[in-house]
C-alpha cells in the first residue's frame, strides 16, 4: 500500500489547486489528510466552505480519503463524519491495513479544537479499538509525538504531544503520521514506529509511505 500524506492546506486553496495535477501522477492507494484544512475563513466565506472544496478536490483523486481535523478545524466534524471519511476518534480498515487517529492540538492561540492530553489518550484509544485486530496499523494525529524530529519548532523546542508518543510506545504502530509543525517537516523513529510530518502542502510538500510486507519506505516529495 502506498499512502499519499497531504497537510496544513490553512484555506490556501489556490496554491493547493497548483499542485493538485502532480500529485494525481504519483502511485498511491489511499489519501490522509492530518488536519488543519482551514484557518481564519477569508470574507465572504464559512470554514464549512472551504471545507468543501478542498474535500471535492481531494476526493478527485478518485482513492480513498481519510481526514481528521486540525486544529482550527472544529467546525468540520460534522461534514467530515458525514462524508464518512472521519477518523477522528475512529477507526478504518482499507485492504487490511487499520488507520486510526485523533485530531486538533494545543496551541497558545486559542484556536477552536484544542484536546488536552488526556483526551488526546481516550480519543485514540477509542480510535485504536476499532482496528486493534488488523495485523499492520497506522495512527494519524493532528498534533506531533513530543521530543522527535516531527515535532521542532525553530527555536528547537520541542512542542509535540506527550500523550501521542506515550501511545505509539505502548501500540508500536507501524507508522505515525502527524502534522501542525509546519518546520518540522520531515521524518524519525520511535521504538521502530516510522513517523511522517509532510509538511504544509500549499508550500508544494506531500508524503508518500509505502508499505510491503511491513515493510516502510518514506519520502518527502518536494513539489515545486
Amino acid at each position: 500500500m502506498n499512502i499519499l500524506v497531504v497537510s496544513d492546506i490553512h484555506n490556501d486553496i489556490e496554491s493547493m489547486m497548483r499542485y493538485i495535477d502532480k500529485i494525481s501522477l504519483l502511485d498511491f492507494n489511499v489519501v490522509v489528510c492530518p488536519g488543519d484544512f482551514t484557518d481564519i475563513a477569508p470574507k465572504g466565506f464559512t470554514k464549512i466552505d472551504i471545507g468543501k472544496i478542498i474535500i471535492e478536490e481531494l476526493g478527485g483523486l478518485n482513492k480513498p480519503l481519510l481526514v481528521l481535523p486540525g486544529n482550527q478545524d472544529k467546525e468540520l466534524i460534522p461534514m467530515f463524519e458525514e462524508e464518512k471519511i472521519s477518523i477522528h476518534g475512529k477507526g478504518k480498515i482499507i485492504d487490511k491495513v487499520g488507520f486510526y487517529g485523533f485530531g486538533g492540538a494545543a496551541t497558545p492561540f486559542n484556536t477552536s479544537l484544542e484536546p488536552n492530553e488526556e483526551e488526546i489518550k481516550v480519543g485514540l484509544e477509542r480510535a485504536y479499538g476499532e482496528v486493534k485486530d488488523s495485523k499492520i496499523r497506522v495512527q494519524v494525529t493532528h498534533n506531533p509525538p513530543a521530543r522527535t524530529k516531527v515535532d521542532a519548532i525553530s527555536s528547537g523546542a520541542h512542542v509535540g504531544s506527550e500523550a501521542v508518543r506515550k501511545f505509539i510506545e505502548e501500540k508500536h504502530p507501524l507508522v505515525a503520521i502527524s502534522a501542525h509543525i509546519h518546520e518540522a517537516r520531515g521524518t524519525d523513529e520511535i521504538d521502530g514506529t516510522k513517523l511522517m510530518n509532510a509538511g504544509r502542502f500549499p508550500e508544494g510538500y506531500c508524503g508518500l509511505v509505502s508499505i510491503d510486507e511491513g515493510k516502510v519506505g518514506m519520502k518527502i516529495i518536494n513539489l515545486i
